[in-house]
């Protein structure tokens, strides 16, 4: 597996030289100051891929390259922004780039409540809470309908979750869920979400799902013509919030996806974490299935409650079992080499980590600090060789 590891471009706190150090060698970065729809310049992609082969490492994986809400809604200027996103894959393609990621997750990427939650370790971790969510949904923002969509018991706890937290701690719940996490593509204020979301409500989810093959059937014969392979990432988490449609969610959601553009270059982006945080995706099951079609992982693990909050656990320690998805993965990179396809070495990345030690105190990225995420890597790297020592090729 190519081991690489998420990078925010020159402003991350987590240099090259510290990538290097971990032992990564491939580069996962997108141009994330252009992130308003334009089309990405060769020039603009050269100038990146020489500063990450400067410090000795490879652009092994475009993460990513926004799409749009037109695109996703299938109105407004939408054909434009079509437009220009092939023409920032084709550039891609031709610089040498041989891996996109993206995601059709609409308003709000990925969403997150705490992203300081203490672990028994004492590290800070990441965590989606169900109740914190709704009481954000249902009782500060106050969507239209909310109330209709959650269970009354989960709405009495949510209730009992708002009373109790101090107005900078809503503040701080707020900013969490709506100000936008590292990679997303969207940022809002409390009323810029509410518009956002209320354009969604005639679309459903046939109509997203839909306007999703659509474009994937149009991406990828661009990206057939300029060799590169897609990655779709799942939601995440991977069930509607604020009542809007999910639809890269569940094994069924994936094959629908994959079948509309029966080739290669319409493949997954396989998140671990993501797809694990519903209890009825069997993950290892879905790696096996699935197995031909990833492109690209992410690795990192969640453990899950009965209301579906999660929270983010060390790499080896939550719900996914690691073990089975390395095996799946590795028997899939045999598989290409022995057919002697050019993309047999599956680019993988640790997703996310624990803030821990000395980065407690210094400015990170919620999620991509540094030691985290080496930790994450060395342990997955320790399952991938006794894999390869045990099912040698």
């Amino acid at each position: 597996m190519l081991q690489s590891w998420r990078w925010f471009g020159p402003e991350d706190p987590v240099s090259l030289d510290n990538v290097r150090q971990a032992g990564a060698s491939g580069i996962v970065t997108a141009l994330h100051h252009i992130y308003d729809g334009r089309a990405w310049t060769p020039d603009d992609i050269a100038e990146r891929k020489a500063l990450i082969e400067k410090a000795g490492l490879v652009w092994s994986v475009c993460e990513s390259i926004p799409v749009h809400s037109s695109i996703k809604l299938r109105s407004g200027p939408y054909r434009d922004y079509i437009d220009k996103w092939k023409q920032s894959l084709a550039n891609l393609g031709r610089a040498g780039v041989p891996v996109v990621c993206y995601n059709f997750m609409p308003v709000v990427d990925w969403t997150r409540t705490d992203l300081r939650y203490r672990m028994p370790t004492t590290g800070l971790a990441l965590r989606f809470d169900m109740a914190e969510f709704v009481a954000y949904d249902a009782f500060v923002l106050r969507r239209r309908g909310a109330e209709g969509d959650y269970p009354e018991a989960l709405l009495a706890r949510a209730r009992a979750k708002l009373d109790a937290m101090s107005e900078s701690e809503i503040a701080t719940l707020e900013t969490n869920i709506i100000a936008g996490l590292p990679g997303g593509e969207d940022s809002y204020d409390r009323a810029g979400i509410a518009r956002r979301i209320a354009e969604f409500d005639d679309v459903g989810t046939e109509g997203m799902r839909e306007n999703l093959v659509a474009f994937v059937r149009e991406i990828t014969q661009c990206a057939e013509e300029n060799n590169v392979v897609l990655g779709i990432h799942p939601d995440d988490p991977p069930f509607s919030l604020f009542g809007l449609p999910r639809i890269v969610s569940t094994p069924e959601d994936l094959r629908t996806i994959l079948a509309a553009a029966p080739s290669p270059a319409n493949g997954l982006t396989f998140c671990t974490g993501s797809l694990g945080s519903r209890r009825d995706n069997l993950v290892s099951a879905m790696a096996a299935e699935f197995a031909q079609r990833i492109n690209f992982v992410h690795l990192r693990n969640v453990s899950v409650e009965d209301d579906r909050s999660f929270d983010e656990s060390d790499h080896l320690a939550g719900d996914v079992n690691m073990v089975d998805i390395i095996i799946a993965l590795r028997r899939e990179e045999r598989r290409r080499e022995s057919a002697g396809l050019a993309n047999a070495a599956i680019p993988m990345r640790p997703d996310h980590g624990h803030l821990l030690a000395d980065d407690i105190g210094k400015k990170t990225n919620p999620g991509y600090s540094l030691i985290g995420r080496l930790k994450g890597l060395a342990e997955l790297r320790g399952i991938i060789s006794a894999v390869d020592q045990l099912q040698p090729a």
